[in-house]
């Protein structure tokens, strides 16, 4: 390998790493907001917070059948 490619690899290596980071944080702020049930009490639910928690779930979707080839992703 060249000390050019030996790099390129070492820069995505780390920009991997960090958008690798980055969803990590973004999936257990999410955990702690789901484990708070979206800081909703159960006698305020309406269906604002349905249509809320529905538009999450297409958006997270959308994110596991790309990653897992499922949906309209899959081959």
């Amino acid at each position: 390998m060249t000390t050019r490619r030996a790099a390129d690899n070492s820069k995505a290596l780390d920009a991997f790493i960090a958008a690798k980071a980055e969803i990590d944080t973004m999936l257990e702020r999410l955990k702690a907001l789901s484990d708070d049930h979206f800081e909703t009490h159960p006698d305020e639910i309406n269906w604002g917070h349905v249509g809320t928690l529905k538009h999450y779930a297409g958006l997270l979707r959308q994110i596991t059948d790309s990653a897992f080839k499922e949906g309209e992703h899959a081959a």
